[in-house]
């Protein structure tokens, strides 16, 4: 054999990596709370498939807008809504096209304890519990539809004094699964899985009762020349994200 082949197939390695290396990227995404479980299973799928690592960070989408404009280096960002995505389009922050919806969110009224939330919410109604959780409606769109069905159902006055506020709705939700609070608005997709909810009980807000909660997906500047970010975006379209974005209770 000759010498020269082991050399050969150690440039020929090299250059493989070199190339692989060069293909696969890191995206880093922010990632609306509500979304996180979704975005975990999906992670997989999409690194298997692309080769890309998908880098997530979770927080209130009020929040994200902030550091996105102060600087932070987030390749795509995931709200939980389609306003901030459409302001920080129109302030010159994004990809221009790159905008879209990825899920439709439906809001739940949620208790640790079985049988504490009936199947029409009139639990609200009675308004025999001490607290009601909820995410801050100035940051987190979750919130601030909570806000709306208790103006709809005319217990704004009523629930004031009980509601506690999460900075976003992962918070919320830890506050009614640790008994801080005997029940609260959350996002279906933190109590569901595989069409049922996973443990407590629940009231599935009627989405008449609120706007609509459109959570819209967009590449930022950062992530203009990432090939990972685009993958994902086009991942986040495809067949294999959708099937687990409605296994959470979400639309598409």
């Amino acid at each position: 054999m000759s010498k020269c082949a082991p050399r050969f197939a150690l440039a020929a390695l090299a250059t493989f990596m070199t190339f692989n290396s060069a293909w696969a990227d890191e995206v880093q995404v922010a990632v609306a709370a509500n979304f996180t479980a979704p975005i975990q299973a999906i992670a997989k799928d999409f690194e298997k498939d692309t080769g890309h690592k998908l880098v997530a960070a979770y927080g209130a989408t009020g929040q994200f807008y902030a550091q996105i404009k102060n600087g932070a280096p987030f390749d795509v960002f995931l709200a939980a809504d389609d306003s901030t995505p459409e302001k920080l389009e129109k302030e010159g922050n994004t990809v221009k096209g790159s905008r879209f919806t990825y899920a439709i969110g439906t809001l739940a009224l949620w208790s640790a304890k079985d049988d504490y939330v009936d199947g029409k919410g009139d639990v609200l109604k009675k308004n025999q519990f001490k607290h009601l959780s909820i995410a801050n409606p100035k940051a987190a769109p979750y919130g601030l539809a909570a806000t709306q069905v208790l103006d709809k159902l005319q217990l704004s006055e009523a629930t004031r004094a009980k509601i506690v506020e999460g900075q976003n709705i992962t918070q919320a939700f830890q506050f009614v699964s640790t008994g801080n609070a005997e029940l609260g608005f959350v996002a279906l997709s933190q109590i569901y899985k595989d069409g049922k909810v996973s443990s407590g009980s629940a009231w599935i807000v009627p989405s008449n009762l609120h706007e609509p909660i459109k959570q819209d997906a967009v590449i930022l500047n950062k992530g203009k020349d990432s090939a990972a970010a685009k993958a994902l975006v086009e991942y986040l379209k495809g067949p294999k994200a959708a099937a687990v974005i409605k296994a959470y209770g979400y639309q598409i």
